[in-house]
């Protein structure tokens, strides 16, 4: 008996805490038809394509044809709504689910900076059940205000998995995202620590970060001939010298850097140093490439190219090699022409006594 008020007792109370859990749990009284999408606020570039994301969501309504439309698109712009891949003009979200969309932006080059206010809408048989959704669109070819970055540093915030710019997003109490800020150093940039501060900020918060960026620099080889000159001469089947002119306009040493040289068939092509150790920034080295032209070449302009190649660079150049034919097969036809008369003239002298 005695375990049975305990089993009744113990029921009792698992149906109450359980009648009390199901009373004080949440209900979701939303309902309506609404456009998503996490980043209503986006900078862009002219000239450039872009796609944002975004969501056709339905709570708690019957299925319903919406006809999907985009406003406030500027003269030369073309913007396009794309499901499943492909452009579309309608949506039909089920009730307490939604279509994903994409909204793709092409911006033509001479479009001015500047901000526009686009407006998605996806219309239905009554107002109530026709929502849009307003995206600014900032056009910029400088940095955007909330980033800090040395001189002719490109830097942009990106969505963490996509390319699409931001300057703004969303974010509800308690929230995090994910986005990535993207810095991109000049060419020209010499190596050594630079800082970066992203700033975040909204109507009452903000918050910053200082970023070092260590950058070790990049060499960047060139060849030239000494002077400019991308010309030589040379004979059939003798050795002639060019001097070549390496140099790295870089902010880093190029090093180990091997030569090599291509030529018409028949043809060597040497150098003088075989290889080059080291060359710093801003400095040159010449060495010499030796080329030999086949010994039957034909006299003309002949295509040398020379390449150099350091670790991770590479350059190559080519140069116009005049070819003539050895002055020594000249005199030998000379001095057999100049036989064969002898001979002819001794013959008519011969023949002529008899």
């Amino acid at each position: 008996m005695r375990y049975g008020l305990v089993a009744l007792f113990s029921a009792v109370l698992c149906a109450a805490f359980c009648t009390t859990a199901i009373a004080e749990e949440p209900k979701n009284d939303v309902k309506g038809l609404f456009l998503l999408t996490d980043y209503p606020a986006v900078t862009l570039r002219p000239g450039t394509t872009s796609s944002i994301n975004l969501k056709l969501q339905n709570y708690g309504l019957p299925p319903e044809r919406l006809a999907l439309s985009v406003a406030g698109v500027p003269s030369g712009w073309t913007a396009t709504l794309i499901g499943g891949g492909q452009p579309v003009a309608a949506a039909l979200p089920a009730t307490n689910s939604n279509v994903p969309l994409e909204l793709r932006l092409d911006v033509p080059k001479d479009a001015p900076v500047g901000s526009t206010n686009l407006t998605v809408i996806a219309r239905g048989s009554t107002p109530e059940a026709s929502p849009s959704l307003p995206i600014e669109v900032k056009l910029a070819t400088d940095l955007p205000a909330k980033l800090q970055a040395p001189q002719n540093f490109d830097a942009t915030y990106t969505e963490q998995y996509g390319s699409q710019e931001l300057n703004a997003l969303p974010l509800d109490p308690g929230q995090s995202k994910d986005v990535k800020l993207k810095v991109r150093p000049p060419n020209t940039v010499a190596a050594g620590k630079y800082k970066v501060v992203a700033k975040v900020s909204a109507d009452d918060a903000t918050a910053t970060s200082d970023l070092a960026l260590d950058i070790t620099g990049q060499p960047k080889i060139d060849v030239a001939g000494r002077e400019g000159v991308l010309s030589a001469k040379a004979s059939a089947g003798q050795e002639a010298s060019i001097p070549v002119i390496l140099s790295n306009s870089g902010t880093a040493p190029a090093e180990q850097i091997e030569l090599s040289g291509s030529a018409p068939s028949g043809w060597k092509v040497s150098f003088e140093p075989k290889a080059v150790d080291r060359i710093a920034p801003n400095e040159t080295k010449e060495v010499q490439a030796l080329v030999t032209p086949a010994a039957k070449a034909v006299a003309g302009d002949y295509v040398t190219t020379v390449r150099a190649n350091a670790r991770g660079e590479s350059a190559s150049q080519t140069f116009r090699v005049a070819v003539t034919t050895s002055t020594i097969w000249g005199i030998v036809g000379i001095a057999l022409i100049g036989g064969a008369l002898l001979v002819m003239i001794g013959a008519v002298v011969w023949f002529g006594r008899r």
